[in-house]
């Protein structure tokens, strides 16, 4: 009792065909799947745009790490020289 049976949806669909016309409702779906395809697009692409921030993030702080122990082995190394002078 409560529940949409098959018949009772193809009742509704002829209906609903009868009323707009086969036409119409090519073009409503064309737009439709338009829609969609345009919204998934523009998830991905945002998607893709946060990967590749943090990938630069994550490569920038690489060679920053890289950077400042370069410069601790230059320091230890004119150290090194300093010493074996003296």
């Amino acid at each position: 009792m409560g529940g949409i049976s098959v018949w009772q949806l193809l009742i509704v669909a002829v209906i609903v065909v009868l009323l707009f016309g086969t036409k119409k409702l090519r073009n409503l779906g064309g737009d439709l799947g338009s829609a969609v395809k345009g919204f998934k697009n523009a998830v991905t692409d945002e998607k893709e745009s946060d990967a590749k921030a943090e990938k630069s993030a994550d490569s920038l702080a690489d060679n920053s790490s890289s950077e400042s122990t370069t410069s601790k082995k230059e320091s230890q190394k004119d150290t090194q020289k300093e010493n074996s002078q003296a």
